[in-house]
């Protein structure tokens, strides 16, 4: 809830002295000069709707804070309102005597804590460095473990071109996103709560809000996949570096590599995997043949199988998690994706000083132990950077908080490039210094760190920290999965803990099959990606911009060729994850 606007006090003043000066019949002229005032002041008094928050989500200094027992009321008077009209109509907002005083108000955010407000604007503003960082911090996910990945499907030449002209392409089409709310066509509206799903149902009614719903869902649910790969990944290499050093085992002889203090190692050398587009090898299907082995490390092995037990494990601990009505905890481990990022730029730098760089150039043909710098795999390079810079369905929420809203545009732009150069200096870094000969440039897996064995002490940090980083913001995706599909479906975003629990089921199921089967986070990011980002990076945001123009006349067709061509392109990179 926010404050009204700068002279909107004066304004409903004006309005009243007007209306008293308006001649009064006996003939039932003041019904007429009341009603005019009370449309008046509804008209005018556009406010967010606050709501009563619970104890336990609120977030204060002191740990004895407490909602007013008004709350309770206030919660009742809203909610009255709020059935006069439609959501998006703004007319029969709450008027200001409904509204609590400004120690009582309290901002609530999509994660499941509330805020106490305490300034006088309305809510605290950030500078720009802070929303800067704040859409780097956002940005920055698993993707950044499959760049390096993606650069060696693309060639390394066109992998830095691509990288480069697809972070311009998605920039622009989030500067569409962001500029959406502010361009439609009806003037008595107030749009400046609007979220980009209302901006759809605006322009394509139903069909609009349900799609966008739909591919939100593609891009979340998609991450959930990477996750509980990714968690199942490196719960086993976490458990096996404990266990060999516990029990003074050496893999050095049995993984293909490298030799010296800094080992990298080709988890599938004779497969042919890395020569096709799939990625996965059939060792994923059965990776343990022990047969009557019954040492104690077979025994290990067995019940601690990446494919096989770990994926299972998981739900033990991650199930309950995603049953919980608030994420509030969870949120307050959202710190941990900055520190590991961080850790990731660090570790890669050390790895590339110690190894050097080893690179030749064959523009076309592949060698031995080189790629060519072009290759028909670049889409996937493509679906996997359509992700990697996806932060299109949130970038509305991220810049309303930018104290200078005049610089959103330039703030955006420095955000991207920040991101952009991140992915860069990652990718580059590991193509580069991954010691061809004596291993292949093919062998750089969807994961990079999988490259490195499990009895390194500086990966081995890197995968503990991203493990507890990820066991914390699995349950916030899921509560994000939930709100959005609960809410639309039955109205509640907690209907019943059978509801939830069926979609917790649905959601977990997927994550366990794909890791016992396909446990390839490259594969899964680009066609979460590419599917996810048709709509909402390159087909909503270009008709939404020129069905804008359209109406104000002023759509031109240079506009409309590029931005055709950008649905085009978005409707090209979904063909080629199928047929590239």
């Amino acid at each position: 809830t926010t404050q009204a606007p700068m002279g909107f006090s004066k304004k409903i003043q004006h309005l009243k002295k007007f209306s008293n000066w308006i001649h009064v019949t006996k003939e039932g002229g003041s019904f007429y000069s009341e009603l005019f005032k009370s449309f008046s002041l509804i008209c005018l008094c556009v406010v967010f709707r606050p709501f009563h928050v619970e104890h336990r989500n609120i977030v204060e200094n002191e740990p004895s804070e407490r909602v007013s027992a008004e709350a309770s009321v206030l919660s009742s008077r809203v909610h009255y309102y709020s059935r006069l009209t439609a959501s998006s109509d703004r007319l029969l907002s709450p008027p200001d005597h409904v509204i609590p005083c400004q120690e009582e108000l309290y901002v609530y955010s999509p994660l499941g804590m509330a805020f106490k407000v305490t300034g006088g604007d309305g809510g605290a503003k950030n500078p720009s460095i802070i929303t800067i960082f704040a859409i780097w911090n956002t940005m920055m996910g698993t993707s950044i473990l499959s760049i390096p990945w993606g650069i060696k499907q693309a060639g390394f030449t066109l992998g830095i071109v691509l990288l480069i002209s697809m972070g311009l392409l998605t920039l622009y089409c989030c500067l569409r996103v962001l500029k959406s709310p502010k361009r439609t066509t009806i003037s008595y509206i107030d749009t400046s709560d609007w979220e980009f799903p209302d901006v759809c149902k605006y322009y394509f009614g139903k069909f609009g809000q349900w799609s966008s719903l739909v591919f939100s869902m593609v891009s979340l649910i998609g991450a959930m996949v990477v996750y509980w790969v990714l968690m199942s990944n490196f719960l086993f290499n976490t458990g096996k570096f404990i266990y060999n050093y516990a029990h003074n085992v050496s893999m050095s002889d049995t993984e293909f590599g490298t030799n010296g203090s800094e080992r990298v190692i080709c988890p599938f050398p004779d497969t042919g995997d890395h020569k096709g587009n799939s990625g996965i090898s059939g060792l994923y299907l059965n990776t343990n043949n022990y047969g009557n082995d019954t040492s104690d490390t077979a025994v290990f092995d067995r019940w601690w199988s990446k494919t096989n037990t770990i994926p299972f494990y998981l739900i033990i601990l991650l199930l309950p998690l995603l049953n919980f009505r608030s994420a509030s905890f969870f949120a307050r481990f959202t710190f941990l994706g900055t520190i590991s990022v961080v850790y990731l730029i660090i570790l890669v730098t050390l790895k590339a000083i110690r190894l050097g760089f080893h690179l030749e150039f064959h523009w076309l043909e592949s060698t031995q132990f080189y790629v060519p710098e072009f290759r028909l795999l670049f889409p996937q390079l493509t679906g996997v950077l359509t992700l990697a810079f996806f932060i299109h369905n949130c970038i509305i929420t991220l810049m309303k908080s930018n104290k200078h809203q005049e610089n959103n545009v330039r703030d955006l732009s420095v955000a991207y490039l920040l991101v952009g150069l991140t992915y860069l200096y990652v990718g580059v870094l590991i193509f580069s210094a991954f010691p061809s000969p004596p291993l292949s440039k093919d062998c750089i897996e969807p994961n990079f760190l999988d490259n490195f064995p499990s009895s390194d002490v500086l990966v081995f940090v890197a995968r503990t920290c991203l493990l507890f980083q990820m066991t914390t913001v699995y349950p916030l995706l899921g509560y994000l999965v939930r709100v959005q599909m609960m809410s639309q479906v039955f109205g509640k975003h907690y209907p019943s803990f059978f509801h939830v629990f069926t979609l917790n089921i649905f959601i977990v199921g997927t994550g366990v099959c794909m890791a016992k089967y396909y446990p390839n986070i490259g594969s899964i990011i680009r066609y979460s990606g590419a599917t996810c980002g048709l709509a909402l990076v390159f087909v909503f945001p270009s008709l939404v911009h020129m069905i804008s123009q359209k109406r104000r006349g002023e759509l031109s067709w240079p506009s409309a060729i590029f931005h055709s061509l950008l649905i085009v392109l978005g409707v090209a990179n979904v063909a080629g994850q199928f047929f590239m």
